[in-house]
C-alpha cells in the first residue's frame, strides 16, 4: 500500500503532465519555447528600461530607491544609474528640493491613493542645481510597499511659463500705465469741457441779459406805427435778434445736455395734454408758410417727461413747416407694441438715404450752399439726439427725396390713468385784461427793467421796477401789485422765488407771479415750480409774455 506522501506525489504530477516519463518527454518542447518567449520579453521590457527618454525607477517606501534608468541618471546629472539609488535617507537630503517635508506628504499621499498622478517637484542634481520635473508614482499592487515611478523634465516648460507670465506681467504695467494716462488724459478733457460749458453757460446767460432787453424794445418799437423804411430796419433787427437768441438757446441746451445736467422727471400724461398745445403754438407757423397743419390728438396715456418731449416734438414741427415749401404737416401717432410711436409727417424736399445719419450731428445742415439759405443754426436736431437718450426713446427718420420726411419717437405706453385735472371754469370774455393793471417788475438789470416798463406801458399796465425787496417795498406804497414780473437771479445771492415769498408774507395775500429767468438749471426749474409760478425764458417773446398775464389777469 502506498504512503499518503507518494499519492500526493503522483496525483500532482498526473495535473502536471509529469506522471511518466513519456508524458514529460512530450512536454520538452512546449517548455522550451515558452521559456525563450518569457526571456524575449525580459529582454524587451529591459531594452525599454534602459533607453526609455523618461526617467523610470523602482522605490521602496521603507528603504528607498531599487532600480533606476540611464534616463533618470542623465537627468539628475549622473554617468550612472547606480548612483542614483538613494536610501530613505538620502532621499530627503540629496534628491527632493522639498526635504523630508515633501518626502513625507509623498509618502502620505501614496499610502491614501496608492498612485499619484501629475506630481509636479523640484529635484536636485548632482552639480546643485536643480530641475522641474512631472512624476506618476504607482503602488504594485504585488509587492507590498513598492513604488514604480516615471519622471519628466518640465524645465523648459517650466522656463517658458515663467517667461509667459513675466510677459503677462510687463504687458499688464504697460497697460496700467496706459490706462492711468488716458485717464489723466480724459480727467484733463473731461475739466476742459466742464470748464468750457461752464463758461459757455455764464457767457450766453450774460449774453441773454442784454439781449432781452433789446426784444422788449424792439418789440415796443414793432407794435408803434412806424414810417414804412423805419419799419423794415425794426424787423431787419428783429430777425437778426431771433437768430441770435436761437443760437445761443441752443448752445446753452447743448452744454447742459452734455454735461448731464438735465434729469428726466417722469410723469403720466394724456396725449391730448401734449399734442393738442403743440397743434395751437404751430398753426399760425404753419399757415405763416401755407401750409395746412393737422394734429390727432388722444386719450392715450404715456409715461414721459412733458417738458423733454415737448422740446423734441417742437424741433420735429419747427424743421417740418421751415423745410415744407408746400402741402400739409401732420403731428399723429400709432400704437407700436408697449410704446406709443408719436410722428410728424411732412411734403417737404426729403432727405438723401446715405445723408440720414448726419442731419443729427452738429452744426448740421442739408443742402444750404449760401448764408442766405441758412434757417437756424443746426443743433436742434442734435439736441434732440441728446434729449431721447436721457428719456432713453428711439428716435427714427424716413425719407423719400421730393416726397418728404417722417420723425418720430417710440414713447413707454402706460394703461394707468394720470391725476385728474382740474375742470377748467368758464370763463367770461372782457376784452384786454392789461389796462390799468398795477404790474411789478423785479430784476437787478437796469436795462431790462426799464425795457419791460416801456412794453407794458405800451399795453396800458401800470409798472413799477425795483431791484430788491427794500425798492420793491418802497416802490409800492402799501398796496400789493396785481402781478409781480421777477427775474430768478437777483444781486447777493437773493432769488426772485426769496422775494416773492416775503412780498406774500408782507401783503398776506397771494400775489401772482411770473418767473422770467436765462437760468435753464434743474435747480432753478425745480425751486420756480415749488413756487408754483409760470416760467418764461429769457429773452422774452412778448406774444408769449402777454399770453400769460392775459391768463393770470382774465
Amino acid at each position: 500500500m502506498a504512503r499518503p506522501s507518494e499519492v500526493g506525489s503522483d496525483a500532482l504530477a498526473g495535473l502536471l503532465g509529469l506522471s511518466n516519463h513519456t508524458v514529460r518527454k512530450s512536454h520538452y518542447p512546449e517548455l522550451a519555447v515558452r521559456l525563450e518567449e518569457l526571456e524575449a520579453e525580459r529582454n524587451r521590457y529591459k531594452w525599454l528600461f534602459e533607453h526609455a527618454v523618461q526617467g523610470i525607477f523602482q522605490a521602496s517606501l521603507e528603504h528607498g530607491m531599487r532600480a533606476a534608468n540611464p534616463a533618470l541618471a542623465r537627468m539628475l546629472g549622473y554617468a550612472d544609474p547606480q548612483a542614483v539609488l538613494f536610501s530613505r535617507s538620502d532621499l530627503a537630503s540629496q534628491l527632493f528640493v522639498g526635504g523630508s517635508v515633501e518626502l513625507l506628504a509623498i509618502v502620505a499621499a501614496l499610502q491614501r491613493e496608492q498612485a499619484l498622478l501629475g506630481y509636479e517637484t523640484r529635484l536636485r542634481r548632482r552639480d546643485g542645481s536643480s530641475i522641474d520635473v512631472l512624476m506618476n508614482l504607482l503602488m504594485r499592487p504585488d509587492e507590498p510597499g513598492v513604488v514604480e515611478g516615471f519622471v519628466a523634465d518640465i524645465t523648459e516648460r517650466k522656463q517658458a511659463q515663467a517667461r509667459l507670465q513675466q510677459l503677462n506681467d510687463q504687458l499688464e504695467q504697460r497697460v496700467a500705465a496706459r490706462t492711468i494716462e488716458l485717464r489723466d488724459a480724459r480727467d484733463a478733457a473731461q475739466a476742459a469741457n466742464l470748464s468750457k460749458d461752464k463758461y459757455l453757460a455764464a457767457a450766453s446767460h450774460d449774453l441773454l441779459q442784454p439781449l432781452n432787453a433789446a426784444r422788449l424794445l424792439i418789440s415796443t418799437l414793432r407794435e408803434r406805427r412806424l414810417d414804412n423804411a423805419e419799419q423794415v430796419l425794426v424787423e431787419r433787427a428783429h430777425q437778426a435778434l431771433e437768430g441770435a437768441e436761437d443760437l445761443l438757446t441752443d448752445l446753452l441746451d447743448i452744454s447742459r445736455l452734455d454735461q448731464a445736467a438735465v434729469k428726466p422727471d417722469l410723469e403720466l400724461y394724456r396725449l391730448d395734454e401734449v399734442l393738442l398745445p403743440l397743434g395751437s403754438e404751430f398753426q399760425p407757423v404753419a399757415e405763416a408758410a401755407g401750409l395746412a397743419l393737422r394734429v390727432r390728438g388722444g386719450q392715450r396715456v404715456i409715461h414721459t417727461d412733458l417738458r423733454l418731449l415737448t422740446r423734441i416734438l417742437r424741433n420735429f414741427l419747427s424743421n417740418a413747416c421751415r423745410y415744407t415749401e408746400q402741402g400739409r404737416v401732420l403731428l399723429g401717432w400709432r400704437r407700436r407694441g408697449h410704446h406709443l410711436r408719436i410722428e410728424v409727417w411732412d411734403t417737404g424736399r426729403g432727405i438723401a438715404a446715405d445723408r440720414l445719419d448726419s442731419i443729427f450731428l452738429e452744426f448740421n445742415q442739408l443742402d444750404v450752399g449760401r448764408a442766405a439759405d441758412r434757417k437756424g443754426v443746426g443743433l436742434g436736431l442734435a439736441i434732440v439726439e441728446r434729449i431721447a437718450r436721457i428719456l432713453d426713446c428711439r428716435i427714427e427718420v424716413r425719407s423719400r427725396p421730393g416726397r418728404g420726411s417722417v420723425f418720430s419717437i417710440d414713447v413707454p405706453l402706460s394703461h394707468e390713468q394720470p391725476a385728474q385735472p382740474l375742470p377748467l371754469l368758464p370763463q367770461i370774455s372782457l376784452g384786454d385784461p392789461l389796462p390799468g393793471r398795477r404790474l411789478l417788475v423785479l430784476d437787478n438789470e437796469s436795462s431790462i427793467r426799464q425795457s419791460m416798463a416801456s412794453l407794458l406801458s405800451q399795453w396800458g399796465c401800470q409798472v413799477v421796477t425795483a431791484g430788491d425787496l427794500v425798492e420793491s417795498l418802497a416802490v409800492l406804497g402799501g398796496q400789493p401789485p396785481d402781478v409781480v414780473l421777477a427775474d430768478f437771479h437777483l444781486d447777493d445771492g437773493v432769488t426772485g422765488c426769496d422775494v416773492v415769498r416775503e412780498l406774500r408774507s408782507y401783503f398776506a395775500c397771494s400775489i401772482a407771479v411770473v418767473m422770467i429767468t436765462a437760468d435753464r438749471s434743474e435747480q432753478s426749474r425745480r425751486a420756480m415750480q415749488r413756487l408754483k409760478a409760470p416760467l418764461l425764458n429769457k429773452p422774452v417773446k412778448p406774444g408769449k409774455l402777454r399770453a400769460v398775464l392775459s391768463q393770470l389777469l382774465g
